[in-house]
Parts: C-alpha cells; sequence; structure tokens
C-alpha cells in the first residue's frame, strides 16, 4: 500500500499533466499504479477527485483545490532537502548549545562566542558555563568542552591541551601559616574544595601516582571553581587549583605552589561533539574555531 505523501505526488502528477497515463511516465510508474493511488486518495478524502470515462479524465472542483494545498506542501517538505549553494552566509544561522567548565567558559570561550556573534548575525548560543557534568542528551548540548574524561566513547573528541593542577596560595598565607609538605600538614591549614553536586561531598584532591586526599575539614566549600580560585588568590586558604586559572598569578610571584613533588600527572583537556552523523554548516563553523582558537 502506498503511504500518503506518494499518493499525493501521485494525484499532483495527475492533476498537472489531466491524464493518468502522462502522469504514469513523467513518475516512472504503471498507470494502475496511478489509478490505484487515486482511487484510494478518494476513498480517503471521501470525495471524488477525476471526473472518468473511456476517453478521458477530468479533475473535480474539489480535486483542484486539495491539488493547490498539496502542491504548496510537497514544495515546502521538498525544500527541508534543498541546499542553497548560492547563499552560503544564510546557513550560518540557527541555535548552538555549547558547555564548558564555569571559569574557563568564561574566560576563553565567551571571547570567541562573541566575535563568532558578530562575524554571523544569524547565530544564537545557549551557554551552559558549569562545573558539574553537563547532562549532554538532556540538554541537548551541540558542542562541549570538557577537561577529563571522555564523556561517551561514540562522542567526536579533539584534544585541546593539558591542564596542571597546582597546589597554591599566597606569600602572605605561606609566612602566616608555613608550607606544607604533605596531605598531613594540610590538615593543619584553611583550605578550600569544590563541591560535587551529585554527590553533596567535596571533590577530592588529587596528587601523584593517582593518589587523593579528601578536604573534609574544608574551610571554605565552594561550587565554582572560579569562587574557589578567587578564595585562594585574597590570602585566606591554601587550595587546589587548574592552571589555566592561576599560571599567571604563579608566573607574577602572587601565588606560589607547594608539594610540587607530589604533583598529579597533567589532565587532557578536549572539545567533543556528541553526534557522529551530518553535521550543519553553523555547528562545523563553531567547532573548527574552537579547536584553531584554542591551539593559539
Amino acid at each position: 500500500m502506498l503511504n500518503r505523501l506518494e499518493m499525493l505526488r501521485i494525484f499532483c502528477a495527475a492533476a498537472d499533466t489531466g491524464s493518468f497515463k502522462d502522469a504514469a511516465i513523467r513518475l516512472g510508474i504503471s498507470p494502475q499504479a496511478v489509478t490505484r493511488a487515486i482511487q484510494e486518495l478518494e476513498r480517503l478524502q471521501g470525495e471524488m477527485l477525476f471526473h472518468r470515462n473511456t476517453r478521458q479524465v477530468r479533475i473535480t472542483s474539489f480535486g483542484e483545490a486539495l491539488a493547490e494545498r498539496a502542491r504548496a506542501s510537497l514544495r515546502d517538505l521538498d525544500g527541508l532537502f534543498e541546499t542553497d549553494t548560492a547563499s552560503p552566509a544564510d546557513e550560518m544561522s540557527g541555535l548552538v548549545r555549547l558547555a564548558a567548565p564555569s571559569s574557563l567558559g568564561r574566560s576563553r570561550l565567551l571571547p570567541i562566542v562573541e566575535r563568532l556573534a558578530q562575524a554571523h548575525p544569524g547565530l544564537r548560543f545557549d551557554l551552559r558555563l558549569t562545573d558539574q557534568r553537563a547532562d549532554v542528551v538532556g540538554e541537548k548540548i551541540d558542542i562541549g568542552i570538557r577537561v577529563g574524561t571522555v564523556p561517551d566513547n561514540r562522542f567526536v573528541v579533539r584534544r585541546l591541551g593539558k591542564v596542571r593542577f597546582y597546589v597554591v596560595a599566597t606569600p602572605r598565607f605561606l609566612r602566616r601559616h608555613g608550607t606544607p609538605e604533605d596531605t598531613e600538614a594540610l590538615r593543619a591549614l584553611p583550605c578550600t574544595a569544590m563541591l560535587d553536586r551529585g554527590t553533596g561531598r567535596p571533590w577530592p584532591w588529587l596528587f601523584a601516582q593517582e593518589n587523593q586526599w579528601m578536604a573534609d575539614h574544608a574551610r571554605f566549600l565552594c561550587d565554582d571553581s572560579e569562587g574557589e580560585y578567587l578564595l585562594v588568590r585574597s590570602g585566606v586558604a591554601i587550595g587546589q587549583i587548574a592552571g589555566f586559572l592561576c599560571e599567571d598569578d604563579i608566573a607574577a610571584g602572587r601565588l606560589v605552589p607547594v608539594m610540587t613533588d607530589h604533583e598529579p600527572d597533567p589532565w587532557d583537556m578536549y572539545l567533543y561533539r556528541p553526534q557522529r552523523g551530518p553535521v550543519p554548516p553553523r555547528l562545523r563553523l563553531v567547532f573548527d574555531t574552537l579547536v584553531r582558537e584554542f591551539a593559539e
């Protein structure tokens, strides 16, 4: 049995040619297939679409009205699959959903998004900046940046670089409290910790050889990495901070890394796209731009 879309195509061909035979030739099917399609469509509509006799067929007034509506609907449907190569700028429009860690998103991602928005006024952006793991499927994320493990081996992934983690404090803090040499010494110091909303507990601090230390006694518990960094930079606590936040301060002497012999291996930072199928031009543009900009 023909589907309804195919019946409409056959009906429109018969209406345009005024002949079931000519419609069959145009579509490359048999005249009997045209007749069956018209009969089924008449049954579904409950109206005659053509007057028939042995010599000719003539479309009814109801058939003419239906044909006009059907042609418009088929044009709209066919338009979904047409690519207008004459105006590629028009393709750079639509929504792009982006996810990134909050501090990295504010410092590195937002300036890139601003430049893309200026260059392509048709683009719209939905930004999810959070240090919690994004629900890629539930939030319909198109492109994301993540530090750590690959979320799904079906994702398209490009590595952007490495992120180091430093235990740091201000020179004033270290003069007042002393410089810790190991995790036992850390327990005596006011420190920070990042909250894992999924468990309600702090994330562990990371050290060499995959060792971890739980800052259960943390004086400052925070769910935002930039907020944690600002607390450490203010001199009220010691903390473990990602390099992209604190390396400028270390170079300038505003923060001092300690326990460097215990520093963990750097983590990968990568860009991911959850779909391996066809990529709309707007997503390809944003993905390739982020790869290029972060490489620079």
